[in-house]
């Protein structure tokens, strides 16, 4: 098995702290984000930072789709870290100074299959994922520079 990895990043025009709050708000701001590619998703637990439990669909193609049910952790840096409990993916938002505002970087990982089809999995999935990553930054920068 491999470690299959997908990073996006964007600048946005606000502070650090500000994307920070935003990337940890799981009640109002990440529903308002996500992509068509989440489906169902739900807040179980809490909802701002720490000790949130999230759970959605993940439909990442037509015929790959993943049930992920996340337990968040944030670091003393303002990093976010989702933890599926359902699977070995890890998907890490940090936010660092960038300019005049920020820049913010998702990097999902996973240890991907064996085989053939883990060579498949590992040569498509991160530019896939990458494509799902940089709508859900997108969203992000439009509603925190609206």
């Amino acid at each position: 098995m491999a470690q299959v990895t997908a990073t996006q990043s964007i600048d946005v025009n606000v502070t650090p702290a500000q994307a920070a709050a935003a990337l940890a708000d799981y009640a109002t701001v990440r529903p308002a984000i996500l992509p068509e590619q989440y489906r169902d998703y739900r807040v179980l637990e809490g909802g701002q930072g720490a000790g949130t439990v999230v759970e959605w669909t993940l439909q990442a193609t037509e015929k790959r789709v993943r049930n992920v049910k996340a337990t968040v952790s944030v670091g003393a840096d303002g990093t976010v870290t989702e933890t599926d409990a359902n699977s070995s993916m890890v998907t890490v938002y940090q936010v660092a100074p960038a300019g005049t505002g920020a820049r913010v970087t998702t990097t999902t990982s996973w240890q991907g299959a064996g085989g053939i089809g883990g060579f498949f999995e590992k040569t498509f999935a991160p530019k896939g994922l990458g494509r799902i990553q940089l709508a859900l930054l997108t969203n992000l920068k439009t509603r925190l520079e609206a």
